[in-house]
């Protein structure tokens, strides 16, 4: 298969939408499909074969997000020679609604992934936010209802766009993880990096610093741990608008000397930093999966995470992590847990690593494919 693939978002840019398209890509071509990316400009991308780039300006949002024009006097030629047999697109904004469109212009399958919860987004946006709210589910639903197929992570978001009304065919295909490249990291890297000291049990949290991953509520519960138990440290790592505010954060919270923020590492230096932790620790409310938990699980962590939207899905609860409300004393609870209780810790470790294999490249893959072959041929019995 050929399979055109338009993103609002790509590398070097750094999200789980981005690492989903790239571990998708990665694998379709290993098992000899043909995968075609068009996607933004960033200041320092390098060229890719295969990968078409739009001009683009930075986000007044987030500087290190760019917004692509989509238009080009080389796309209409590019497409037509690449003779497509499916476009997936990744967002219902401007590429993506340029490959919709180049979709139904070229009589082909149109299938859309939906990867995030818009309207759990608005504050992002400085006024009017219920309306906003409200646009972006009319947004979500009529794109989602233009779509031959739309593909979700987790169950939980089948349920959601249901519920806002789309009516077009749903399949859930999580995004894999290549899980042996999280069983070999080096556990020492994170402590000689950062200089931590030996003793130190690691509360370990990777993401995008935005208020959407309420980062605010796992610092006030790790500073209520970090009195009760001095050897703890949480370790923050990615970058984002909020990072600056969560530090001031950590400073009247007075557990500034007990939190690292590592800022954006590259993928092989994250391996490490799960290596070098003891417990991986999600509080946002807003994921359609949560990636990283998967990740954190493939390395032998336990979890504890507010039980939310597709995270719910991620957690096998008593089992391989916890599952929390979004309230402080649970949360802390099960954390210490854990951190005291030597022989739970190891079985739920143990547990972690095996049920991440659930989640391989291989097998998620394997149902992409299916989604595709099988939209192609209702496709054809349509002409």
């Amino acid at each position: 298969m050929k399979i055109g693939i338009f993103t609002d978002s790509y590398l070097p840019y750094t999200s789980g939408v981005v690492r989903s398209i790239q571990t998708f890509s990665e694998e379709l071509t290993s098992n000899g499909h043909e995968v075609f990316i068009f996607a933004p400009s960033y200041r320092d991308c390098r060229k890719e074969n295969r990968v078409f780039r739009f001009s683009s300006i930075p986000s007044p949002t987030n500087r290190d997000f760019t917004l692509a024009m989509p238009f080009s006097i080389r796309l209409r030629p590019t497409i037509k020679k690449l003779n497509l047999d499916l476009i997936h697109v990744h967002s219902p904004f401007l590429l993506g609604r340029l490959g919709a469109r180049y979709a139904r212009r070229l009589g082909i399958p149109l299938v859309f992934t939906f990867h995030t919860l818009y309207d759990q987004y608005v504050h992002y946006v400085p006024f009017a936010q219920s309306l906003t709210k409200d646009l972006a589910q009319r947004i979500s639903r009529g794109f989602c209802n233009h779509c031959d197929l739309v593909i979700v992570p987790t169950a939980a978001v089948e349920k959601y766009l249901h519920e806002i009304g789309v009516k077009a065919s749903i399949r859930v295909v999580p995004t894999g993880i290549k899980v042996m490249n999280y069983q070999s990291g080096d556990r020492d890297w994170l402590r000689c990096r950062f200089g931590l000291p030996e003793g130190e049990k690691v509360l370990l949290f990777v993401g995008r610093l935005g208020q959407e991953k309420n980062i605010n509520f796992l610092m006030e519960c790790f500073a209520r741990i970090n009195r009760e138990m001095k050897n703890t440290r949480l370790v923050l790592v990615g970058g984002g608008p909020e990072e600056e505010e969560l530090k001031n954060k950590a400073k009247e919270l007075g557990i500034a000397g007990q939190v690292t923020f590592t800022g954006v590492l590259p993928p092989s230096d994250v391996v490490n930093c799960y290596a070098g932790a003891d417990i991986f620790v999600f509080s946002s409310v807003t994921e359609t999966q949560g990636i990283v938990i998967g990740e954190a699980k493939a390395a032998g962590l336990p979890v504890v995470a507010v039980a939310a939207f597709g995270v719910s899905e991620m957690v096998d609860d008593g089992i391989d992590g916890f599952l929390t409300e979004l309230e402080p004393l649970q949360f802390i609870e099960k954390i210490t847990l854990l951190l005291k209780n030597d022989d739970l810790y190891e079985k739920m470790s143990r547990n972690a690593r095996n049920n991440a294999e659930n989640l391989s490249t291989a097998n998620c893959t394997a149902k992409l494919i299916n989604c595709y072959s099988h939209v192609i041929e209702r496709r054809a019995c349509e002409v």
